[in-house]
């Protein structure tokens, strides 16, 4: 096979108050764009870890997961162009929903959210063509659907959170 397939392992939190649901707003090589708090799964952390800490980083909020929402997969493909070389990836995300703490007003966005936003589940669906991701609504459909999972259905090897033996 000459083609190289690539992943990418995202999370992503699903919160929701109120009938409403947590957003950011973040710019993207296609503009600004709507998507939860989510995030890439960085080396060394489980993906408890990194919904929690992409959640912070993007809302200034903490989180407590409480449930497993669901595992999804879309693929993104894009034409090259004289900024950007094309790209072909198929996404791999594992949201969660759980608890929003309290914002920490000294606490900066990561770089390139532009602000956060709380918007009906009605509000979201109107405006898909501002989806950072086909995922976003697949989400929140699945969390007004109910559906959940134990956090125990997640499991993390400890050879994951060491630090990777070099080759004597």
């Amino acid at each position: 096979m000459t083609e190289h397939w690539k992943t990418s392992v995202t999370v992503a939190a699903v919160i929701e108050r109120g009938g409403r649901f947590l957003l950011v707003e973040e710019e993207t090589p296609d503009g600004l764009r709507l998507n939860q708090p989510a995030g890439h799964l960085d080396p060394g952390e489980s993906l408890l870890h990194a919904v929690i800490r992409e959640t912070l980083e993007e809302t200034a909020h903490s989180f407590e997961p409480r449930a497993l929402l669901g595992c999804y997969m879309a693929r993104s493909s894009s034409a090259g162009t004289l900024q950007r070389p094309a790209s072909d990836v198929t996404y791999v995300r594992f949201a969660f929903t759980g608890d929003l703490g309290p914002l920490d007003t000294a606490r900066p966005l990561d770089t390139g959210i532009v602000r956060t936003v709380w918007l009906t589940a009605e509000e979201l669906r109107a405006c898909q063509d501002r989806h950072r991701s086909p995922l976003v609504q697949s989400c929140v459909d699945d969390y007004l659907a109910g559906k959940r999972f134990a956090l125990d259905a997640v499991f993390t090897h400890p050879t994951v959170l060491s630090a990777p033996q070099e080759a004597a």
